[in-house]
């Protein structure tokens, strides 16, 4: 298994959803994050209440430096998304730590498989224990 990757000093994780910064993390998502440019406010309030909600916070001022959102039943599947670190933040591990508590705190639930989708960080990813599909022509998708 794949080492606990350490939090840098000064930041802590919480999973608890009234410490989301919902406007922080609607307009991050919404204007720098490929994957949900021009997401509408509705539309990710609604996510963020039907999901596991994940943020990291400086510990002295509070603030929200990053965020990761898990979809899942809490028995069988796990689709882990929206992961994001403020601009000013990257580079210290911070999102290397949020996945890596995002993945223990799902192991109690017993959930074979937590999936994801990343146009550009599968090296992160790699470096926690995600791979590649084994047999990606078992999988299919239905999209609108």
């Amino acid at each position: 298994m794949t080492d606990m990757p350490s939090l840098a000093e000064g930041y802590e994780i919480s999973a608890d959803p009234a410490r989301i910064d919902v406007e922080r993390v609607h307009r991050w998502l919404s204007t720098d994050a490929y994957w949900a440019l021009e997401r509408p406010r509705e539309k990710q309030d609604r996510a963020i209440e039907g999901s596991l909600n994940f943020g990291v916070y400086e510990v002295v001022s509070g603030e929200q430096v990053a965020y990761a959102r898990v979809v899942t039943d809490r028995a069988t599947f796990a689709w882990l998304c929206d992961v994001y670190v403020d601009p000013s933040v990257r580079g210290k591990g911070i999102g290397s730590a949020l996945v890596g508590t995002v993945r223990e705190e799902l192991r109690p639930y017993g959930i074979r498989r937590i999936l994801l989708a990343t146009h550009d960080a599968h090296g992160v990813y790699e470096k926690l224990g995600f791979a590649p599909l084994e047999r990606p022509d078992q999988w299919m998708a239905f999209g609108f």
